[in-house]
């Protein structure tokens, strides 16, 4: 089974146990699980059933695809992956609250339509049914020490994603951000999940938290190498592929790491750099003299080999991983379309 293959067949199972694990108590859709089922795509702003945009998904494929190449059942691990997915979502919503974003995948956010309390504690229920639904695994007969490692993880990715938000939030209000600290925010931000569903995906298979902690590295790396691609597309993407204007990150003033760099950079360019991009406003030619500054002060080329040492990170920890020809390609697969991805 190849990564497409592995798609066709594993969403239809993971849509479908998120489904499971978030139908509402006795069957009573009341607006609270209503407006987590509106989050997912599920239901409009009435509440009635749709087929809204989706996430793809990625972080549960993970950890079922690590899950086979540990020798694992996936179908035993698919309760995990659905619970990485409602801690995504868990994340998204209150990100959305935070970053003040009336919109996502097409669709008012939960808070623009009922509120930030209400949104507030919509994120907290998709956290919370994320958690229950790692005890959950005791149905697939898992034993309880994995199931306790398995949450205590989890718990440690939910503190990571936090602290990943709190810097990117206080990098908001100042210009001096430091590249150590930037990717602190990224290991947080994007790394830790995707990291702890390679992670779970090893454990459930194994029950070896030595093994686990070769798809965690993995995870790691890949999630590493994923932000910082997105930071350069967020920048030298072309609207025809990315489906957002060039250069979008450097007007909403987005402290990607091509502009982290270029706002600790002591050469003469770097003066002109932080007046454009501290200024009230940004005209085209502003923005277009900004992304000329980046080139020059050389932070497209730091970061272009950033992401390139964090893929060879990524083939060093795969190398690692014993597993049958046909799995390892599905997960080689799957890095090749998270970092060579153009949109």
């Amino acid at each position: 089974m190849n990564f497409e293959q592995a798609l066709a067949h594993f969403i239809p199972q993971i849509e479908a146990e998120m489904r499971r694990l978030m139908a509402p108590p006795a069957g009573d859709l009341n607006p609270f699980y209503g407006m987590m089922h509106y989050h997912l795509g599920w239901l409009d702003e009435s509440f009635k059933p749709t087929q809204g945009t989706q996430g793809k998904l990625l972080r549960p494929i993970f950890t079922l695809l690590c899950c086979r190449a540990a020798g694992g059942q996936p179908e035993k691990a698919l309760t995990a992956a659905a619970a990485v997915e409602l801690i995504h979502n868990f994340s998204l919503v209150h990100d959305d609250i935070e970053d003040n974003s009336r919109t996502r995948r097409g669709r008012a956010t939960v808070w623009a339509i009922w509120g930030e309390p209400q949104a507030i504690n919509a994120g907290d229920g998709l956290f919370v049914l994320a958690r229950h639904a790692l005890l959950k695994l005791r149905e697939q007969n898992i034993a309880l020490p994995t199931i306790f490692e398995a949450i205590d993880r989890l718990d440690q990715t939910c503190l990571a994603l936090c602290q990943g938000q709190y810097f990117d939030m206080s990098f908001e209000q100042t210009l001096q951000v430091d590249l150590a600290d930037y990717l602190k925010m990224i290991e947080g931000k994007t790394a830790a999940l995707l990291a702890c569903s390679g992670y779970l995906g090893g454990l459930i298979a194994t029950g070896d938290r030595s093994q686990a902690e070769l798809f965690w590295q993995l995870g790691r790396a890949l999630g590493l190498a994923f932000q910082i691609h997105d930071d350069l597309l967020g920048i030298w993407g072309q609207e025809v592929v990315t489906g957002k204007p060039a250069a979008d990150d450097l007007r909403r003033r987005k402290k990607s790491l091509p502009v982290v760099f270029a706002l600790q950079a002591d050469q003469p360019q770097a003066a002109r750099f932080k007046e454009i991009y501290s200024a009230a406003s940004m005209s085209e030619d502003d923005v277009a003299e900004a992304v000329s500054l980046l080139e020059a002060l050389g932070a497209k080329s730091y970061a272009e080999g950033q992401a390139r040492a964090y893929v060879e990170s990524a083939k060093s920890a795969l190398q690692a991983i014993e597993a049958p020809p046909e799995q390892k390609l599905s997960l080689e697969q799957m890095a090749h379309f998270l970092i060579e991805r153009v949109h």
